[in-house]
């Protein structure tokens, strides 16, 4: 703000210079519960669910939307946190990680990825589950097809295609 001394006072607000960031106030309905957060309007939402809210689950992999380790569900869509500026989230309904298994397909998830023991580093699993919840929610029954078409997007450097193919049709049987 400046401000120019005269006979009377006036203060003029400027807009800041292009390479300052605008802070705002959002609030976010995340696995049910609200948080107002005051960040940069260009902030990805996977930074606010891990830095400003704590929801460490969701998981940073590559940053371009490529890895599928940040996907969360957006009114019950599967998206890429890492490029999803909290700007568009709006009063959308988020459900990362940490709330999934209180839904019945995320509990089935959960138990089979157990039960066959999907995971071993555990790094991408975050984002697999919440694919394949969406898939499951959307296609109860997937094939082979349906379950390739969708986790193509989620890469496991461990390389547990199979096992988790097998999870999600032990899960949606």
């Amino acid at each position: 703000m400046t401000c120019q001394t005269s006979i009377t006072t006036s203060c003029e607000r400027r807009p800041p210079p292009h390479n300052e960031k605008m802070q705002m106030t959002f609030t976010l309905m995340v696995n049910g519960m609200s948080h107002t957060v005051d960040v940069d309007a260009d902030m990805p939402l996977l930074w606010v669910l891990r830095d400003v809210i704590g929801l460490t689950g969701t998981k940073f992999g590559c940053g371009v939307a490529l890895c599928g380790a940040c996907t969360v569900h957006i009114d019950g869509m599967p998206a890429r946190s890492c490029v999803t500026p909290i700007r568009t989230v709006g009063e959308k309904s988020i459900t990362t990680i940490e709330a999934i298994g209180e839904t019945p397909v995320g509990k089935a998830l959960q138990r089979a990825w157990i039960d066959l023991d999907v995971v071993q580093c555990g790094y991408c699993q975050s984002g697999q589950i919440m694919s394949a919840a969406a898939l499951i929610a959307k296609t109860p029954k997937p094939t082979d097809a349906d379950i390739d078409a969708t986790m193509s997007g989620n890469v496991c450097r461990c390389g547990t295609y199979q096992r988790i193919r097998a999870a999600i049709h032990l899960a949606s049987a």
